[in-house]
């Protein structure tokens, strides 16, 4: 087992924590387990796990955690656990272990009780709110420079950061990836395992990162697909990532206009590009009735960024925002806000867009001086005139009631290394971020795929290459000699 020095345990783990005192009866906890409400597969059940909301103070209030299990397809052959989560941050996990049976290869199915938890403060797992009545469009609160004034996006997310405060200011001082990283070693010891397996991605990748971190000797085997660098998160990764965003864009601009004859913006990459700045433009002054929806700037946009994150999706909306041009229903619909499965109970209708914000707000602290913000946004919007004024603009972050830094900065040793995916082209986490986080865990080895995609691995766009080295090294431990391209 790899050892924390002194220095990083103080910055890390508070003394209680780091003292082991008080969470001995979260450890030994018993979990019932029960039918997943929301979940239809029977192999699947759920159970809840109390951790401590504040773990510089265990023995004051306690949350629940909320687990899923499928158990391994062959007892005999059974290793350990598998765990998961969503990413986002803000991202279910209880569904996982179900959605991972049909896409895992049957020996990993074989050797691991598949785990997912909604992480603290997610849909099942003490939920959240801001207040307010609907979801951000893919849960994210974002606004673009240059389509409303700067100081009308100053005020509004003055007044985010205000509702969260009053809606849930008990919850935002431990909404840290650090937090839900001792959330899983608390569901760890109340699952009876000594060790766990772990596979993430996207934020849920940074979150394995950061466990193997804090628990070396407690992790068996470690996938991370497409991991954000936590020496970024998460100002300097929106600003790091918007040169890869604007490439993607553009490329997927340049296939609309290779395909003028289906879609009809314009046979060149700049007439397609003006088309579609054009519809963008027009939704910012007034929504564009489609059917019985009227698309707003911000739902239109993230069709944008659909498209800008996943080259599979090209087709799709390119063909729904050609039918939102004409006034007709999107013929193939994609989820523009994120909502909970059918049947799971008591979620908050912003939940998501909250968590995601309250975790990036509370991780680190964001520039206080607006100063910044507009410098930043003068270089940036010139640079890369798409992504530039959106990635760039001030925030709710910027208004928070509490700033500190809560990062973990990752350094690794875990007991059976680690392998990090990542796609060349990938915008949402550039390679650069899972580069970072291979070179800062011991052992590890890094696959990547040739592809504009994020999280090839779990969007199903890993090459047989790559999923059969995520498969040896579960099944087997083995991971490749060194670094892969696939």
């Amino acid at each position: 087992m790899a050892c924390l020095s002194a220095a990083l345990l103080a910055s890390v783990v508070p003394p209680a924590v780091a003292a082991g005192g008080g969470l001995a009866a979260y450890e030994h906890q018993r979990l019932v387990w029960a039918p997943c409400p929301g979940i239809d597969n029977p192999e699947v059940r759920c159970a809840s796990v109390r951790v401590p909301l504040d773990y510089a103070h265990p023995a004051g209030r306690a949350i629940e955690i909320v687990v899923s299990r499928r158990p391994a397809s062959d007892p005999a052959r059974r290793r350990g656990v598998l765990l998961t989560t969503g990413g986002g941050p803000g991202g279910p996990g209880v569904p996982l272990p179900d959605q991972l049976s049909h896409s895992l290869d049957a020996a990993v199915l074989a050797a691991y009780d598949l785990v997912g938890f909604d992480m603290r403060f997610v849909e099942r797992s003490t939920p959240i709110t801001c207040g307010r009545p609907t979801e951000e469009p893919g849960g994210f609160w974002v606004r673009v420079d240059g389509y409303q004034p700067f100081g009308a996006t100053v005020a509004q997310a003055r007044q985010f950061a205000r509702d969260c405060a009053r809606n849930a200011g008990w919850a935002l001082p431990h909404a840290t990836t650090a937090n839900a990283a001792r959330d899983i070693d608390i569901i760890r010891a109340a699952l009876g395992e000594p060790r766990i397996s772990y596979l993430g991605g996207s934020y849920a990748a940074l979150l394995g990162a950061v466990y193997a971190t804090l628990f070396p000797g407690r992790v068996d085997r470690l996938v991370l697909d497409s991991p954000p660098d936590s020496a970024t998160i998460w100002r300097q990764y929106e600003l790091d990532r918007t040169a890869a965003m604007e490439d993607n864009y553009g490329a997927f601009v340049a296939w609309v206009a290779a395909n003028d004859a289906a879609y009809g913006f314009g046979a060149t990459p700049d007439a397609a590009g003006a088309a579609l700045t054009s519809l963008f433009r027009r939704a910012a002054t007034e929504p564009i009735v489609a059917g019985d929806h009227a698309w707003t700037l911000d739902e239109l946009g993230y069709l944008f960024v659909l498209a800008t994150f996943f080259e599979q999706l090209w087709p799709v909306v390119a063909l729904d925002v050609a039918a939102i041009r004409s006034g007709s229903p999107p013929p193939i619909p994609l989820d523009i806000r994120a909502s909970a499965a059918p049947g799971t109970p008591g979620v908050p209708a912003d939940n998501h867009t909250a968590v995601n914000q309250v975790f990036r707000c509370a991780d680190n602290a964001w520039p206080r001086d607006l100063r910044t913000y507009r410098r930043d946004l003068a270089v940036l919007g010139r640079a890369f005139p798409v992504y530039g004024p959106a990635n760039a603009n001030v925030g709710p972050c910027a208004f928070w009631p509490s700033a500190r830094d809560n990062t973990v900065a990752v350094s690794a040793d875990p007991a059976g290394g680690a392998l990090v995916l990542a796609a060349r082209h990938d915008a949402a986490v550039p390679p650069a971020n899972s580069l970072a986080t291979r070179a800062a865990i011991r052992g590890a080895r890094l696959v990547t795929v040739d592809r504009r995609v994020h999280v090839p691995l779990l969007s199903g766009q890993a090459t047989p290459c790559m999923t059969a080295a995520v498969t040896d090294y579960l099944v087997t431990g083995a991971l490749p000699a060194g670094d892969l391209a696939c």
